[in-house]
């Protein structure tokens, strides 16, 4: 008997270590033609299906462009409603500070729903350690 409870005791542990391994994403975007919607739509759907998970999207190079005001993706349409319906959702974005020093950009020139990192590489690997899974679309 104590055998059996042991064993359901550490299926439980393990399977919620599983979700909760599972409820923190770091999603990273390092350029907007190639990844921003992909990343947007995937955020979007893992709230959909997991709407208490914890998600950042941290973006540098190339990445920051779609969290600026009027950026619009190939097909016309701004990247602002997306990002401000999953802001709403409780996801975070981050924009590195060391690209906006390089590409010579100003904190203004973002949405509101911006925040900023001093690097978005190191923020990334502190995320991961943090428990983070890491996505890359």
């Amino acid at each position: 008997m104590n055998v059996r409870r042991f064993l359901a005791c550490a299926a439980l542990l393990l399977v919620s270590g599983l979700t909760w391994a599972q409820d923190k994403v770091a999603d990273h975007v390092s350029d907007t033609d190639a990844q921003a919607l992909g990343a947007l739509r995937n955020v979007r759907n893992h709230l959909d299906t997991d709407p208490t998970a914890k998600i950042i999207v941290v973006a540098h190079a190339q990445g920051v462009d779609f969290l600026m005001e009027g950026a619009k993706d190939k097909n016309g349409s701004p990247y602002a409603g997306p990002v401000s319906a999953l802001k709403s959702r409780g996801v975070s974005f981050e924009v590195c500070e060391i690209t906006l020093k390089t590409r010579g950009l100003r904190k203004d020139q973002f949405l509101q729903e911006a925040d900023f990192t001093p690097s978005g590489v190191v923020r990334l690997a502190e995320l991961q350690g943090q428990g983070y899974a890491y996505i890359r679309p």
